[in-house]
């Protein structure tokens, strides 16, 4: 049977070299990163093909199917299990380039092996992202906005993705749709692809070895049978800490997703604690540094590593910049990190110290409520139309959210000049204004196009009108001299 299949697809002899493999330096559990990973994605996938059978994607039913996952034993455990599963995963990805980095295996000829490498890195915290919406809960979806409108202040491109990764003027069905396709198809399509990739250079340019000071030959050894079972022993201990984990810390599901709820302080993913922590030591004037050019500089500086280290050798002697300036980017987003996770409990802790007061409690009930008594025509029209496009950002009372949203009570802005109102609902509305003396630097999507002439008319009207506003309507007419 096997020289049947060995003449006709020659794989006997591709897994016999596979297996005979020298490993330079002989095999060890410095070598078991890539292995552990690999095992790690295999576990994501099988357990993100049995969710997709039990998850439902839009905005009526995501959470209502997460809820009926998480009552079923069965099914939270694989839930719980895919959970674990990829925070395990991005944590190998990182040790793995962590290592390859230390040793200076990025250098010739292994260049597009690292490139491959951190690509596949930045996928994979892709992947993160775009799953960690999917429950539709109040995290989720709070935590989400903040990442989406984070996208929109990059120069150029920053609003073309924010409406790719919202996919409509607002979060709902659409931008769940967007981030399930992204994380069930498209971006499993080029992890796969990556990874191929990756094993088929990997294979070509074979293992590099540690980074030693002795120029003799390492001593060599067989990946077979003394690697594979050191890979084998990690990729199951790793298997062992995900299943622990999912037993005895499975994820928490908190309430649906409420857009007027301006209260709740959203907790990101552990792996994205550094990021928020360099946007809350950012000033509002320097919010693009921290949130765009900072981390894209790292990400270009990692692509072009092989070539910024001038260093012919690999030893840790010929490469101490590299390795310092290495140990500082770690010490830092790790003190980034800690930061991040202190603040935000302190916030959560305020704002549960300090819930809502019955008067504001009355201001944030729902829009249709919100309107001043003896309010022209058309805001009680434009009260829904505020609810369903605009309370997501500016909140339910108009309280709007520091340093994205500004506040529409109280603001000159939206009681002053109704033209320039007009021309900001209708163009939409990017970079920093400041209102009140507080900066925001959020992005507001033009609705021209979104919305009729009619419903930006009510709706401008509505606003200046509630939460204590009081100023003149606003008509079809005035709506239409602009939006021509």
């Amino acid at each position: 049977m096997l020289i049947w299949l060995e003449q006709r697809t020659g794989l006997v002899t591709a897994i016999k070299d596979f297996l005979t493999e020298d490993v330079p330096g002989g095999a060890s559990y410095w070598f078991v990163f890539g292995s552990a990973t690999l095992f790690a994605m295999i576990v994501q996938i099988v357990t993100g093909i049995f969710l997709t059978f039990w998850y439902a994607p839009s905005a009526s039913t995501a959470w209502e199917s997460t809820k009926a996952i998480y009552n079923s034993p069965f099914q939270h455990f694989v839930l719980s299990i895919h959970y674990w599963g990829a925070s395990a995963m991005i944590a190998l990805v990182f040790l793995h380039m962590l290592q390859v980095l230390v040793w200076g295996a990025y250098k010739a000829p292994r260049e597009l092996q690292w490139i491959v490498g951190v690509l596949l890195f930045i996928v994979t915290l892709v992947l993160g992202l775009t799953g960690y919406l999917l429950p539709w809960d109040m995290n989720a979806y709070f935590a989400s906005q903040v990442a989406i409108n984070i996208s929109g202040t990059a120069p150029i491109l920053g609003p073309f993705i924010q409406r790719l990764l919202q996919d409509g003027p607002v979060m709902g069905t659409l931008t769940i749709n967007r981030f399930f396709g992204l994380h069930v198809w498209l971006m499993p399509a080029a992890l796969v692809a990556l990874v191929g990739l990756h094993l088929f250079i990997f294979r070509h340019n074979g293992p590099a070895g540690p980074a030693v000071e002795d120029p003799r030959p390492l001593r060599p050894g067989r990946f077979w049978p003394n690697q594979m079972f050191m890979d084998t022993v990690i990729s199951f201990f790793v298997f062992i800490i995900i299943l622990f984990l999912a037993i005895f810390a499975p994820p928490f599901l908190d309430q649906k997703a409420d857009p007027t709820n301006v209260t709740f302080v959203p907790y990101p993913a552990w792996y994205f604690l550094a990021l928020f922590g360099l946007l809350n030591i950012m000033p509002p004037s320097l919010e693009l540094v921290g949130t765009i050019i900072i981390p894209t500089v790292v990400v270009l500086v990692l692509l072009a590593l092989p070539w910024l280290d001038r260093s012919t050798l690999r030893t840790f002697g010929s490469r101490a910049s590299i390795l310092w300036g290495t140990t500082l980017v770690v010490i830092t987003v790790v003190a980034l990190s800690l930061y991040s996770q202190i603040s935000i409990q302190r916030k959560q802790a305020a704002a549960a110290a300090n819930p809502v007061p019955p008067a504001a409690a009355a201001a944030a009930a729902p829009a249709t409520q919100s309107a001043s008594a003896g309010a022209p025509a058309g805001a009680a029209a434009g009260a829904k139309v505020f609810s369903t496009n605009c309370s997501s950002c500016h909140g339910a009372a108009g309280a709007g959210v520091p340093g994205a949203f500004p506040p529409l009570a109280g603001n000159p802005v939206v009681t002053g000049d109704k033209t320039k109102v007009i021309r900001i609902v209708v163009n939409g509305l990017h970079g920093q204004i400041s209102v009140k003396g507080s900066s925001y630097n959020g992005q507001m999507p033009a609705w021209k196009g979104n919305l009729s002439n009619s419903d930006i008319a009510n709706v401008i009207t509505f606003i200046r009108n509630s939460w204590g506003n009081k100023a003149s309507a606003v008509t079809t007419a005035d709506v239409a001299k602009i939006a021509k």
